[in-house]
């Protein structure tokens, strides 16, 4: 979280819990393996685990590894020791945020309807655009399985017949986002996540690996309710 008198300072500032009792002390010892540690209510995540976002080309398959010898997740995460879960998927075609972590219980929960976590996406598409789209795709778009909704919609960009989209929702199912647009009548051209519940995307590379701060652990964590 910061260096050692940095550190000190939040304890000073009554910033610290361990296993939810405000730390009072300095040079408390703590088990990072058995205690939980909080600053400012958000966990802090131990060595133990890792945490990581990947921004994920077009053409890359959702999985640690593909039998067929397409480009897969494990590509981009060698010499890594630890096995990792990637935290959901997306279509082979769509980029963007995608999390990776060995925490199974954060990546199930993540990912768990019952949580809700919330996904942003952008989606190119060709337009005239009728007033009342983003109205349907939040009252529902009728699928082969189901209805599907999202949860907000708003027009990012248009230039003549190109339009940039963006669209939130909560559900995980399969080209969800590809399927309701294309059924409103709305094929999409490309597609990017731009966040994944508290984090986002931001300027991070196509095809490039970062680890989550401490930070975005505790709001990842705090999310689910771990």
């Amino acid at each position: 979280m910061g260096s050692r008198r940095a550190c000190e300072e939040l304890i000073e500032q009554s910033r610290v819990e361990v296993n939810g009792e405000i730390v009072l002390e300095q040079g408390m010892r703590v088990d990072p393996d058995m205690d939980e540690i909080k600053v400012d209510g958000l966990t802090v995540a131990t060595q133990s685990h890792l945490f990581f976002a990947l921004n994920k080309p077009a053409g890359v398959v959702s999985t640690m590894e593909d039998p067929d010898g397409r480009q897969s997740l494990g590509d981009y995460v060698t010499n890594r020791e630890t096995r990792l879960f990637h935290v959901g998927r997306l279509d082979t075609e769509t980029e963007g945020i995608i999390l990776l972590t060995n925490h199974g219980e954060l990546a199930h929960r993540l990912t768990h309807p019952r949580y809700g976590v919330k996904k942003i996406y952008l989606a190119a598409i060709q337009g005239p655009l009728p007033r009342d789209l983003g109205k349907r795709l939040k009252d529902g778009i009728q699928l082969d399985d189901g209805y599907a909704k999202a949860d907000h919609f708003r027009v990012v960009e248009n230039t003549g017949k190109n339009y940039l989209v963006e669209v939130t929702l909560h559900e995980g199912r399969k080209h969800i986002v590809r399927r309701m647009l294309a059924e409103a009548g709305f094929p999409v051209d490309r597609l990017v996540r731009t966040s994944f519940g508290p984090i986002p995307l931001g300027d991070q590379k196509s095809g490039w690996l970062r680890r989550l701060t401490n930070t975005e652990v505790g709001m990842l964590m705090k999310e689910v309710g771990l």
